[in-house]
């Protein structure tokens, strides 16, 4: 059999370029072909396995330098915390400091606002109680603005009124020696009111009767032409009034040569001052005044300097007598006082006197308690007891 198989081996088996190639050698070339391709493979493997170790190697190498710039890094952070971490706590420290700087400021500030805030509302609580009193006080004026032309309505009360707050100022700010209301005249006319002047001087007349009918109608006038006829009409009794108060209670040396027409009202007095100014002169050259209640009380004012200086000089003769008898008596006193000053002179004297004899008593005194007690003393010298 092993005879077949190599006989087998050695029979051709192709022919190659005229070349028989047998069994044996092409068995012989494809195992060589086999381990030349195993030999080449294995080769790949040690060129791949020794790229893979390079490679491994070289990967070792960059892990290593990795690993240590890793470390670098690490460290470096930890530098980094530590410097951010002392960084953050300065931060921390200074906006704690700003804060607790900013929260103090904030709180100065909200108190200063709060005390500037009550402070305003005190103000503001005092300025509306005043004007809460001051609505009180329109209110009440108010009504007595509607009492005041409730009156107006009635010519008599109109009158009444006008006499009473004349009345009022004048005893305010008078004596009741010094006026006398309805008084009677020479002629039998009673005005309103006659103040009494000092030394004998003809008296005051004030007349409260002005006629406030023209003035009602002027004021409630609906259009112009009413209201130029009751300009008129208030004229014209001005004019009559004026000239009744001159010709009743002008009267020489019995009255002055002017007497007043009291205006119960401030703003009839403007108006007729701005609107009858031609009035107002003729009232004037007629010897009447017209006054509102602020010129009555200060012409009052002047009447009453007038009086006080009519009293003071009534007082000079009796305050001329007790300085005369003040001197009399001051010059009593001067003589009781040179008279003193000469007995205590004389007093002083004689205490000079007295004090130079006490110093010879005591100078004696002094002499005597100096002697020495002895045979001396004994037997004194004749003569020296008569000296002593």
């Amino acid at each position: 059999m092993i005879l077949d198989v190599v006989a087998l081996l050695n029979r051709p088996v192709v022919a190659l370029a005229g070349v028989e190639v047998t069994g044996l050698a092409a068995a012989l070339a494809a195992l060589c072909f086999v381990l030349g391709f195993a030999w080449l493979r294995a080769a790949g493997r040690a060129r791949r396995g020794r790229a893979a170790l390079d490679a491994a190697e070289q990967n070792t190498a960059r892990l290593d330098q990795l690993v240590r710039s890793q470390a670098e890094m690490s460290g470096r952070m930890q530098t980094m915390t530590e410097i951010f971490g002392a960084r953050q706590a300065d931060l921390t420290r200074s906006l704690s400091d700003r804060m607790d700087g900013l929260t103090s400021r904030i709180g100065q500030s909200i108190l200063s606002t709060t005390r500037d805030t009550k402070a305003s509302l005190s103000a503001l609580a005092e300025r509306l109680a005043v004007i809460d009193q001051a609505q009180g006080e329109i209110r009440s004026l108010t009504g007595e603005v509607v009492r005041l032309k409730d009156v107006l309505a009635n010519k008599q009360s109109r009158g009444a009124f006008g006499e009473g707050r004349m009345q009022a100022i004048v005893a305010d700010a008078l004596p009741a020696s010094v006026y006398v209301f309805q008084a009677t005249l020479s002629n039998g006319r009673r005005p309103d009111c006659l103040i009494k002047m000092p030394n004998g001087a003809p008296g005051l007349v004030i007349d409260a009767k002005f006629p406030l009918e023209a003035y009602s109608a002027l004021e409630t006038s609906p259009d112009a032409e009413a209201r130029a006829a009751a300009a008129s009409r208030l004229r014209r009794d001005m004019e009559v009034h004026v000239r009744a108060v001159s010709e009743k209670y002008l009267i020489p040396g019995e009255t002055q040569d002017t007497a007043f027409l009291f205006v119960p009202s401030e703003s009839i007095f403007a108006t007729i001052h701005e609107s009858f100014d031609d009035v107002v002169q003729k009232a004037y050259r007629a010897g009447v005044v017209i006054v509102s209640p602020s010129l009555l009380n200060l012409s009052i004012q002047v009447v009453q300097a007038v009086l006080k200086d009519a009293r003071l000089r009534a007082s000079a003769g009796r305050i001329q007598s007790e300085v005369r008898l003040f001197a009399e008596d001051l010059e009593r006193l001067d003589a009781r006082v040179a008279a003193l000053k000469g007995h205590f002179a004389h007093a002083s004297r004689d205490i000079d006197q007295i004090s130079l004899s006490s110093d010879k008593l005591k100078r004696r005194g002094d002499r005597i308690a100096g002697i020495e007690l002895g045979d001396e003393a004994a037997h004194p010298p004749a003569g020296s007891l008569a000296r002593g």
